[in-house]
């Protein structure tokens, strides 16, 4: 029914720049909050930033000052804009969204298939 897409994750060196690219499709009638998980080997799943549908930015402590989340909603698309990477920000970077549904379920969180970014000399 509805189906994330992310792009823009790869290799880069310590102190590098990468633009991630989460867009949504299907059967959407509106998107809520809409933003970023992140998952390393053998840690679990945690919350990068997060975009709210009253335009409130929520940062892991991390990543504040360092990773920017935006999203446009005419494209029902979120971006995360990272500088100054990190050996530890290597990950697999998840999109998440809590979407409105026209059809059966009405609500639905969904996932991206994750996309890869990988910090290192």
């Amino acid at each position: 029914q509805v189906q994330l897409v992310e792009s823009g994750g790869g290799l880069v060196q310590p102190g590098g720049s990468l633009r991630l690219s989460c867009a949504a499709s299907g059967s959407i009638f509106s998107i809520g909050a809409m933003g970023w998980y992140r998952q390393a080997p053998g840690k679990q799943r945690d919350l990068v930033a997060i975009s709210t549908s009253g335009g409130r930015l929520n940062y892991a402590d991390s990543v504040k000052g360092r990773f920017t989340v935006s999203r446009d909603n005419a494209k029902n698309t979120v971006y995360l804009q990272m500088n100054s990477l990190k050996p530890e920000d290597t990950a697999v970077y998840y999109c998440n969204a809590g979407v409105i549904t026209t059809g059966f379920p009405s609500a639905l969180e969904v996932w991206g298939q994750g996309t890869l970014v990988t910090v290192s000399s």
